[in-house]
Parts: structure tokens; C-alpha cells; sequence
């Protein structure tokens, strides 16, 4: 027995960017139609409104959802349901066709590439919608994009959707329109586009605060010589991976400070107006996840849940979690793409990976807004790269092929050499060993802009941050921010002053090091930028992107002395 045809009027009332989007593919009717959306704003919802009008209108029979993990199967088939569309989550490609009374199925890239004869099949025999959620995971294996690409050329219509539109490697990605620009290269075109700093501006998505931690870092190399650095300062990459790795060692200092503040952010939320917030860990490997659990059990005396993998038991307690009020969760890398926790707003990124696509992903799993005036919080190792990109959250960025590898990103093929897990044997145990590390608070990084100066854990000066109200604006946010600082660098200025002696004749001033430079520098930045908001009503990271344009350079968590000092000398004559 056929299915019923979804009613319509069953569905939520639409968002500004999903009608728009809506017209704009009705107006169309085009087989291939791609959205942007940032995470949380709705991309679900909006696939599914424009099923149920094809299911209704006869342009297509039956739907196929393409998700990239297990737990999206079920996720997808609960959405659909709700607005009366049911998709198979069980569905196994020895099934070879879903059950008459379901309108199709949802699937997996990694299904669609193990068999895409089978999906090929399915698709010919009825007109089919093919949804492809978070597409860029298509061009993750040639595999994959050519499983796809086999399977649904046969479709009516195929509407791909992500989050994250760019990656870092050159497989092009199936279904997905390119064009070539002035500099030669190939970059994806999207039909629909809706980014963070839209979503950000109507509310949809929360703005995130970035609390960086630095600190000093200790370790042993398989020569023996034992090395120190802090971390946040600049080294050489292989310097940095050591650093990275010897921060996020559970068994030093780093981690517990970082958690221990990262709960007492989450203490702020819970009693300002989000009493069921939630945290995540996001750790490199299954081994120190667990040891991370047993820390946040020692730190806040109650357990955390355990995400290790994408296998039987992880969807249910996903599902567990994100019913429940339980404070933590712990998982392997990340909760995948998609994975719809609205509570979480707290973040511990403790993991190896680097790349902009991930890091997007990552941050993608707090910004899901419920209601007006929540932020998210999410502490991150000082590490340049993560800054920079922490500092970037408002780019929209494409797929580009054919362009040459950033020499100033990071390498994450060698920071994930750095985080191995050697186990095979114990001389490949002694090439690395995390001695000690310390967590400093370094700054926090709000719309592009970098407040605050370093704050050792546990002081009144880092509960200062982490006590920021948990219900603000994002004006407020930034607002607040600019006071503390000011109210940070008033109370060092009284201390200096009522330490130092008369003197006899004015001294001059001691020389002061690179970073304490870059620190002044920075804070002098922010002030002049704050003013010129302040006058103009532009927002932050507007203007910060804008002398970054004139001057060029990287993001002002990045900047060298010179380029802070020629920032500020432009905005001084903006």
C-alpha cells in the first residue's frame, strides 16, 4: 500500500532564507540545485518542505536521503516522519527496494559506494528526488564521488546540500556546478547561499566566544633531549606538534585546568537562563577520550558519556545525551555533521585536526540557537593556525580546484604524525614523551577581534571571562569584552603603580620582549577598532576585515608586530 502524500500544511513555518531559497528552486526546476547553509540553520527542514512539494506536484515518486553516518540515517527518518514523509533508515543494499509503504530511503555514502548498481536501479525504477546531505563527503574518496555520481546520474532531481562547501584536497565533488574565475581556477557555485554572519544577524545561530589557552609545554624526543616552548608562540611546525600534543597529554596539568574552566563556563550558562546546557570534549583518539571522561568525573564529580565511534550503540547515546541534562560528552574526533544537539554550548577542542573543513564541522555542533540571546563557548589550544580560523568563523569559503597547498596553514598530516598512538612496540613508545604543561589563558576571540591579556588558571582575572552572562547579544558580547579588557589593564596598571618605588629620576621603561609587544599592539588595535564601531556603528570583525583588505596579513591573532603596527596606523586615518 502506497504511502499517504505529505500535507503541507504540516510543516513549520519557514525561515526568511528558506522560502527565498524555496522560490528559488520552484522557480527554477532545475535537476541539480545546491544550498549553503550554516550548521543550525535549518538545512533538514528545508530539503524536506521541498520533497513534499515534488511528492505532491508528481515531478518525482519517491525520495533517497544521502547522509554521511549511521546516526543521520535515523535523524533524517525522525524529521521526515514529523511531516508525514517516511524514509526507510534500515533499509540494506541487499534489500535491493525499499517496502511499498515508505516513500524511500535514507543511506549512506559509504552504502552508495559499496554497491551503486543497487542504487542506480532504485533510482531508474520510480522518478526520484536524491538528497545529498553535507555533499562535500562525496569527494572524500574517488569511491565515494564516483559511487554517487553512477548511482543518481538516472534521477529526476538532486539536491545537495552542506554546511561547509570548501575542502582541502582536489577531488571534485559529483552533481556540483564549478566556475572558473580570473585567476584560472575552478571554484563550486552554490544556488543558495545562507552563512554564519547572516544567520548570526537574524538570530538563527548563536555567536561563539573562543577562549584561548596557552601555557608552557615540556617533552622529551627519542634523542633524549628535552625541549620546552610555549605554546601559542611562534616555532617551526614540528615544534608546534610536539606543543600540541604535550597540551593535550591527560595526564598533565593543560587539560584538567582547561576542563576544570570549561565547566565552570557551563556552571554560568546552566544559571543564566540555559539550565540544561551542555558540554563536549572532542578528543584525537578513543584512548585519550576515555581519559578525559575519568578527568571531567574528577573535576565536576559526576560521569560524562562516551561517544567512541559511529557504531551500533553510538546513535542511542547520542540520542541519550541530548534528552537528558547530563553536563558532558566526550567524543572521538567530533559528533559527526549534523548531529542535532541544541543544548551543547560549551566546547573543549582537544583534538589533532586542523583543517578548515573540520574545524567548521566542530564548531558547527554549538551554534545552534532555541532562544534569543544564547552564546556558545568553546576552548581551544592557542595554537596560530586554530586562531586564525577562529578569528575567520564569518568567511564563506568554496571548493577550489587546482589551487597550490597554503604554506602558512598547518600541516595536519604532520600534527597527526605528532598525535600517533604508537602502541607496536616499546621503542616506538620512547620517540615521544609529554613531560608537563601549564593552561594560561591567552585571549578570547569574538567577531574577528582579540580581547583580553594572559590570565593564569584558577585567578580572579580568568573567572572574569569565563563569568561573561550567559544570555547576551551579540553587541553585547563584544561590548563586554571591551570592558573587561579595559577593567583588566586598569587593575595591572594600579598593581604596577602601588609596587613601584619613587623613584629618584624617571627610569626609562625595560625593553619590552616580542610577545609582550604583539600583546600591547594587539590591545591598542581592538581600542581603535572599538571607537570606530563606536562612531560608525560597523561591527568588529567588519572592520577588522577591512584593514586586513587594505594592509593585508592574516587575522590580528596572527598578526606580526609590523602588521598590527600598520593596522593601526590605517584605522588612526580611516
Amino acid at each position: 500500500m502506497a504511502p499517504r502524500l505529505p500535507a503541507l500544511e504540516t510543516f513549520p513555518p519557514l525561515r526568511a532564507w528558506q522560502r527565498k531559497a524555496m522560490v528559488e528552486y520552484l522557480r527554477r526546476r532545475t535537476e541539480d540545485f545546491t544550498a549553503v547553509a550554516t550548521p543550525g540553520a535549518g538545512k533538514t527542514t528545508f530539503a524536506l518542505r521541498i520533497a513534499a512539494e515534488l511528492l505532491n506536484d508528481g515531478t518525482v515518486e519517491a525520495v533517497t536521503v544521502v547522509a554521511p553516518t549511521e546516526h543521520l540515517k535515523t535523524q533524517w527518518a525522525q524529521a521526515a516522519a514529523r511531516v508525514g514523509i517516511q524514509l526507510d533508515a534500515a533499509f540494506r543494499n541487499a534489500d535491493l527496494h525499499s517496502a511499498a509503504d515508505f516513500h524511500g530511503a535514507v543511506v549512506t555514502y559509504a552504502q552508495v559506494g559499496m554497491a551503486p548498481q543497487v542504487h542506480r536501479r532504485r533510482t531508474m525504477t520510480r522518478r526520484t528526488l536524491i538528497i545529498l546531505d553535507e555533499i562535500h563527503h562525496a569527494g572524500d574518496s574517488r569511491t565515494w564521488g564516483d559511487g554517487v555520481k553512477a548511482a543518481f546520474e538516472p534521477a529526476v532531481r538532486r539536491l545537495m546540500l552542506t554546511g561547509t562547501p570548501f575542502r582541502s584536497d582536489d577531488n571534485p565533488i559529483p552533481f556540483v556546478a564549478y566556475e572558473r574565475g580570473g585567476d584560472g581556477l575552478l571554484r563550486s557555485r552554490a544556488d543558495s547561499v545562507y552563512g554564519y554572519s547572516d544567520a548570526l544577524r537574524d538570530g538563527v545561530v548563536r555567536p561563539v566566544l573562543f577562549l584561548a589557552y596557552s601555557g608552557e609545554t615540556r617533552w622529551r624526543t627519542n634523542a633524549g633531549e628535552e625541549l620546552a616552548a610555549r605554546l601559542g608562540e611562534p616555532m617551526t611546525q614540528d615544534l608546534v606538534a610536539q606543543a600540541w600534543r604535550t597540551a593535550l597529554d591527560p595526564a598533565g596539568d593543560w587539560m584538567p585546568q582547561v576542563l576544570r574552566a570549561a565547566d565552570a563556563r557551563l556552571t554560568v550558562l546552566r544559571n543564566a537562563g540555559m539550565p540544561d546546557a551542555g558540554g563536549l570534549v572532542i578528543a584525537s583518539d578513543q584512548q585519550a577520550a576515555r581519559f578525559y571522561a575519568k578527568l571531567i568525573e574528577q573535576v565536576t564529580g559526576e560521569k560524562a558519556a562516551v561517544v567512541l565511534s559511529d557504531d551500533q550503540g553510538a546513535s542511542a547515546r547520542i540520542a541519550t545525551f541530548a534528552a537528558s541534562e547530563q553536563r558532558w560528552l566526550v567524543a572521538v574526533r567530533m559528533v559527526s555533521e549534523g548531529v542535532d544537539i541544541p543544548r551543547l554550548a560549551v566546547g573543549v577542542y582537544a583534538t589533532s585536526a586542523s583543517t578548515p573543513l573540520y574545524f567548521a564541522q566542530a564548531i558547527g555542533r554549538f551554534v545552534r540557537a532555541r532562544r534569543p540571546g544564547e552564546t556558545a563557548s568553546v576552548f581551544l589550544p592557542s595554537v596560530p593556525h586554530l586562531l586564525g580560523l577562529a578569528s575567520e568563523m564569518e568567511a564563506e569559503r568554496d571548493h577550489v580546484l587546482g589551487k597550490a597547498k597554503d604554506a602558512d596553514g598547518f600541516d595536519d598530516d604532520l600534527l597527526e604524525r605528532a598525535q600517533r598512538d604508537d602502541q607496536a612496540s616499546g621503542e616506538l613508545e620512547k620517540r615521544f614523551a609529554a613531560l608537563s604543561a601549564t593552561a594560561e589563558l591567552d585571549q578570547v576571540i569574538f567577531d574577528g577581534a582579540s580581547f583580553g591579556t594572559a590570565a593564569q588558571a584558577g585567578t580572579p582575572e580568568e573567572e572574569e571571562y569565563l563569568g561573561l552572562p550567559g544570555l547576551l547579544t551579540a553587541d553585547q558580547v563584544a561590548m563586554l569584552l571591551s570592558k573587561r579588557q579595559a577593567e583588566q589593564l586598569a587593575a595591572q596598571r594600579r598593581k604596577s603603580a602601588q609596587r613601584a618605588p619613587e623613584p629618584a629620576a624617571e627610569a626609562p621603561a625595560p625593553p619590552m620582549s616580542a610577545a609582550q609587544r604583539r600583546v600591547a599592539l594587539r590591545r591598542q588595535l581592538n581600542a581603535l577598532v572599538a571607537a570606530r564601531h563606536h562612531r560608525t556603528g560597523q561591527p568588529h570583525g567588519k572592520i577588522h576585515a577591512e584593514l586586513r583588505r587594505i594592509c593585508g596579513g592574516p587575522p590580528s591573532a596572527q598578526a606580526t608586530i609590523e602588521q598590527l603596527e600598520e593596522r593601526i596606523a590605517t584605522v588612526q586615518t580611516l
